[in-house]
């Protein structure tokens, strides 16, 4: 009998493994700014991806993970305005971004709640509405010749986390 549940177990672990792998597989090949690896990654680390049994799962997992992320990066910038010796524009560039991803976390929340209540069109517009905070914030350091943005690796984590919890709605 032990035997029974040890092997149900494996099972179940091997399927919920399998879900997410096929599922980044699927969002990578029609996204070319989702990384496969970066996307299994991200959803194994996160526990509640052990209970997902489909992509409709996931979505719910990768705005969460989105949301986590956004708070992260409002930290960051929060940490790098603390430098007194900041250059002027870069300060005002970080300004700039630190508004734009406090405006992320309520999109995404909006975003989830509608997925939650299957209006996947707003879901879409919402979690689209936060997927131009990366770039709006690369591009203002581009602006100015030399200016090199501190946060171009996290700005480039998020656009592949939003843009993954897109492909999966557009997956159902």
């Amino acid at each position: 009998m032990k035997s029974f549940f040890a092997f149900f177990f494996l099972l179940l672990v091997s399927v919920r493994s399998d879900v997410i792998q096929e599922s980044c597989d699927k969002a990578a090949k029609g996204d070319a700014g989702i990384n496969y690896g970066f996307c299994v990654a991200s959803l194994e680390q996160n526990p509640k991806s052990k209970t997902a049994t489909s992509i409709g799962d996931l979505v719910p997992i990768t705005i969460d993970i989105a949301i986590s992320n956004a708070t992260s990066i409002s930290s960051i910038i929060s940490n790098l305005l603390k430098n007194k010796n900041l250059e002027h524009y870069t300060r005002m560039c970080l300004e700039d971004c630190s508004e734009l991803y406090s405006d992320v976390g309520s999109s995404l929340k909006s975003g989830r709640q509608a997925f939650m209540s299957k209006d996947y069109g707003s879901a879409n517009a919402d979690i689209s509405a936060a997927l131009d905070a990366p770039d709006t914030c690369e591009d203002q350091f581009k602006e100015k010749k030399g200016v090199v943005s501190p946060l171009t690796k996290e700005n480039s984590n998020f656009s592949q986390l939003t843009a993954l919890s897109l492909a999966f709605i557009s997956m159902l």
